[in-house]
């Protein structure tokens, strides 16, 4: 039991790694956001960690990964989280993402079944939306013109309720982790964003599939519902009161979802 981080090399770069709860126990593998890091999952890391074995870790340029030489993809992404899964021994897990993690979670579950029993897709979709490519391109403009800073102001404002941003015990410490994300990082994983596409494999995903989004997320609610007609074994429920982070904006019913579908669906230890 207890925490342990640890830096690997894999895949041509260095990743941060976080491992919790008793050895033995059934896999849980947790992935972040754009602009995030593994800490936005401690929330669940305090809910599950007595009864599963979690791996989280931060996605390439995030945290504590080192920023790759250029732009990425998102079948790099899932590749990167494969690679870590099998450097650990998580085969069989549930895996568990936010936005650009959930769209990493889907991806992977197509790409390898052996790896992956269960997801659990936050507030993410299975690809660039119509002028996606335009909007994130704005962004990353934002970004390099105005800094990280100023990145982390706005993304709260979008992210967050507006009753949320009258004082949540988890604004400052959110504003603070976007504000560190280093600017070459966000602009090679926005640029992974811009132009994606994997809606055509989720009919032939096998596994149980929960599909959560923030009530207050703008027009997620209404794409994850549209998932869910696609995705053989799936459901979708919202999350009250919530944005674009449901795990940290609203940590009890999140993990009161999440756990009733490990309840169900619990991995193979």
């Amino acid at each position: 039991m207890g925490t342990k981080t640890e830096t690997v090399q894999l895949r041509g770069l260095r990743f941060r790694i976080r491992l919790d709860g008793p050895e033995g126990a059934p896999w849980l593998v947790f992935s972040n956001s754009l602009l995030t890091d593994l800490t936005v999952w401690d929330d669940q890391v305090a809910a599950f960690g007595n009864r599963y074995r979690i791996l989280r870790y931060d996605q390439r340029g995030h945290g504590g990964t080192e920023v790759p030489a250029a732009a990425t993809h998102l079948d790099e992404l899932a590749a990167d989280a494969a690679a870590l899964m099998r450097h650990v021994g998580a085969t069989q897990a549930a895996f568990i993402g936010v936005s650009m993690g959930a769209a990493t979670a889907m991806l992977l579950a197509s790409r390898e079944p052996a790896l992956v029993s269960a997801v659990v897709a936050s507030d993410g979709q299975a690809g660039t939306a119509p002028g996606g490519a335009a909007s994130w391109q704005e962004r990353i403009d934002f970004a390099r013109a105005n800094g990280m800073e100023a990145v982390a102001e706005m993304t709260v404002a979008r992210w967050f309720t507006a009753r949320s941003r009258q004082g949540h015990p988890a604004l400052a410490r959110l504003r603070a982790m976007i504000a560190s994300t280093p600017l070459e990082g966000f602009v090679a994983c926005a640029t992974a964003l811009q132009n994606y596409g994997f809606r055509d494999a989720l009919p032939g995903l096998r596994q149980p599939v929960l599909l959560l989004a923030g009530a207050e997320d703008g027009a997620m609610p209404t794409s994850m519902r549209a998932l869910a007609e696609v995705i053989p074994d799936s459901r979708f429920l919202e999350i009250p009161q919530a944005g674009h982070l449901p795990g940290i904006e609203a940590p009890d019913a999140f993990n009161a979802a999440v756990g009733a579908f490990l309840a169900e669906h619990a991995p193979a230890r």
